[in-house]
């Protein structure tokens, strides 16, 4: 028999450092499958994939397909006929051109290179002079279009349930206003979830606009509600920050007095950070004062990672107080993207620094608990999802 040997470079899962795979037979080695060897390799996973990331806003597909890879699988979203978002492997079944370069017609997806036109269910409709009617489906993503996003499943299709979707029905209730945008951050999705669960950074890294010596000097709570992890900071009697005094000038109310301020931060699986912030006139109530004497809204988070070390970042803020305000609307998103971007520089150059320095383990302290708790429940998730896709 005729030895034969394969060596694999494979990337790891927490560093992004390569480590070569040698494999030995005896004999021919059989046909390996690229996926079958990640499945096999799945502790190196670092996100759930039976369960909805936020793949885009729905103003982001149009009449023009959009190419995006969510947990290191790339696809393409685009709307067919009926109007309905539909998302595929970004992978033409002919040539293995990108579907996202081509272009859309009668409702089909027509790859750039060649044709090929396919329809939303994955199936190949027809090519110009060709016979395609043998060629195999490619991979149909479940897709699910609500409170203004696309939601996908990158994961099982057969386990997709809509019901599992978060209820934000906020999102798109007339009493509430909405406004934010998208960043693409080269950082592994979990630092960000660290980042929004621990506010205490706002007092360095935000110190112009929300940040205060008061954040750090009280003491965040955190716990275990209803399958959520919940962190919360409470402050009395300080002085807003500019952010916040521009946002009870907004409301008609006055800036320039103390005021009580809270931080109520709250993860759900996969990657979801939904943080309740507010100011209310010193002595009114804080949280619990009535309307009049505050100005609250809700900081909005999905984290969809992209692969180990970047991802799809959609923020904004929702109000329920003078939601018809459109020019308070774009006045918040830009204070919010300034302060975004601000994190953005902070999470990028912190990735980096994990790559050059692999064997250094991080410290927890008091203040990371939120964080520390969500990876838990993360770990937990790919574990459960593992070990189901090992006794299949």
């Amino acid at each position: 028999m005729i030895a034969c040997r394969a060596n694999l470079v494979l990337p790891c899962g927490s560093c992004g450092a390569k480590a070569e795979l040698s494999i030995q037979a005896a004999g021919p080695l059989p046909s390996i499958h690229t996926n079958d060897l990640f499945w096999g390799l799945e502790e190196v996973r670092m996100f759930p994939v039976n369960t909805w990331y936020v793949a885009a806003s729905a103003n982001d597909i149009a009449d023009k397909p959009l190419g995006r890879r969510i947990c290191n699988q790339r696809m393409v979203f685009f709307r067919g006929a009926d109007g309905k978002a539909a998302a595929l492997e970004d992978f033409c079944p002919h040539r293995g051109a990108p579907l996202s370069l081509g272009f859309m017609r009668d409702g089909h997806l027509v790859c750039g290179y060649h044709g090929l036109a396919m329809g939303a269910d994955g199936k190949c409709q027809s090519m110009p002079h060709q016979r395609v009617g043998g060629f195999p489906s490619i991979r149909r993503y479940p897709v699910v279009e609500r409170y203004g996003f696309i939601w996908v499943w990158p994961g099982d299709e057969t386990k997709a349930d809509e019901t599992l979707i978060p209820d934000f029905a906020w999102l798109e209730s007339p009493d509430w206003a909405f406004g934010g945008g998208m960043y693409h951050i080269h950082c592994d999705y979990r630092l960000m979830i660290d980042n929004l669960m621990d506010l205490t950074h706002e007092t360095y890294v935000h110190a112009t606009s929300i940040g205060q010596p008061e954040i750090e000097e009280a003491s965040p709570t955190t716990k275990m509600i209803d399958g959520q992890v919940v962190t919360s900071r409470l402050m009395e009697n300080i002085t807003p920050p500019p952010f916040w005094q521009a946002a009870l000038q907004g409301a008609g109310l006055p800036d320039d007095g103390p005021c009580d301020r809270w931080q109520i931060c709250r993860f759900t699986p996969p990657s979801h950070v939904m943080i309740e912030v507010g100011v209310a006139l010193a002595g009114k109530g804080g949280y619990d004062a009535a309307p009049e004497h505050k100005v609250s809204s809700i900081v909005v988070d999905f984290i969809t990672p992209e692969t180990d070390t970047s991802m799809w970042y959609f923020w904004g803020m929702a109000r329920n107080f003078k939601v018809n305000d459109a020019a308070l609307t774009q006045t918040i998103r830009e204070g919010q993207a300034k302060i975004f971007a601000e994190d953005l520089e902070m999470l990028e150059s912190q990735q980096r620094n994990l790559l050059d320095y692999p064997e250094r383990r991080l410290l927890s302290l008091n203040i990371d608990a939120g964080g520390v708790q969500a990876r838990r429940i993360l770990d937990r998730i790919i574990q459960e999802e593992q070990g189901a896709r090992a006794a299949a």
